[in-house]
């Protein structure tokens, strides 16, 4: 995995993640069906591009760094699989928040 992450970097304002898998188990031991399970809307960020150039030329940072907890819309993103793990390609604008630890 980290093999393939280290030839992966994302271009201009792009954001890699990988999102965490959902519960199938309740706290009680109950097996949850796929159907029920939510879409998991947290990630961790594994990778990020460099940013975005102004009008002006001036380079806009984006807003996460890799390690970084963050909530994703439910829909969107570009599906992208490297050695056999699947990870999300998303742009820092539609990013909706950091989880500060």
């Amino acid at each position: 995995m980290a093999r393939a992450l280290k030839s992966f970097a994302p271009l201009f304002d792009r954001v890699l993640v990988q999102r965490f898998a959902a519960e199938t188990k309740t706290k009680g031991g109950l097996l949850i069906p796929e159907k029920s399970q939510g879409k998991m809307l947290d990630a961790t960020v594994v990778a990020v591009g460099p940013g975005l150039h102004s009008s002006k030329g001036d380079l806009i940072p984006v807003n996460v760094s890799v390690g970084d907890r963050v909530i994703l819309p439910e829909y969107g993103g570009t599906k992208v699989v490297l050695d056999e793990q699947e990870y999300f390609l998303f742009r820092n604008q539609d990013i909706l928040g950091k989880i500060q630890q």
